[in-house]
């Protein structure tokens, strides 16, 4: 089974100033609940072909895994992508500029293998909750900038 959990919000700023935010992987931990880190393998700024290694706690395991950036348009839309571990996966954000700020969607697929097949459902719904989740702690840490 696949995994596919896409959630979305307006962010009340505008989408300059989401995007940088948003899609500089240095700032994941501040906004991303399972995120406990972030170490660049290239160096920083985001850009085509970047690489870093993330670290997660996700339903009580720890996860590590290395990103690359597949896929860039500054301030529109960033595809990063993993092989790594028990859940290979895509996390795709987008950015675009509407009434009342920046309507920003936060999108995770993959295809687990091993006990992460087995819970494929469970990890989809707890995805999508810590997702939502993310996006209101992402308006808040802009708003207390």
């Amino acid at each position: 089974m696949h995994v596919d959990v896409e959630v979305e919000a307006v962010i009340p700023f505008p989408c300059e100033e989401v995007a940088a935010y948003a899609g500089d992987p240095t700032n994941a931990p501040e906004w991303y609940a399972n995120i406990q880190s972030v170490r660049w393998r290239t160096p920083p700024p985001t850009a085509l072909g970047s690489k870093m290694d993330f670290e997660t706690r996700f339903l009580g395991r720890r996860l590590a895994y290395t990103y690359e950036v597949v896929d860039l348009e500054p301030g529109r839309r960033l595809v990063m992508r993993t092989a790594d571990g028990p859940f290979p996966m895509e996390t795709t954000c987008t950015w675009e500029q509407v009434a009342g700020g920046t309507l920003m969607r936060l999108r995770n697929r993959g295809a687990p293998s091993g006990f992460a097949k087995v819970a494929a459902p469970v990890m989809a719904k707890a995805m999508k909750s810590a997702m939502g989740k993310d996006l209101d702690r992402l308006a808040q840490r802009l708003a207390n900038r």
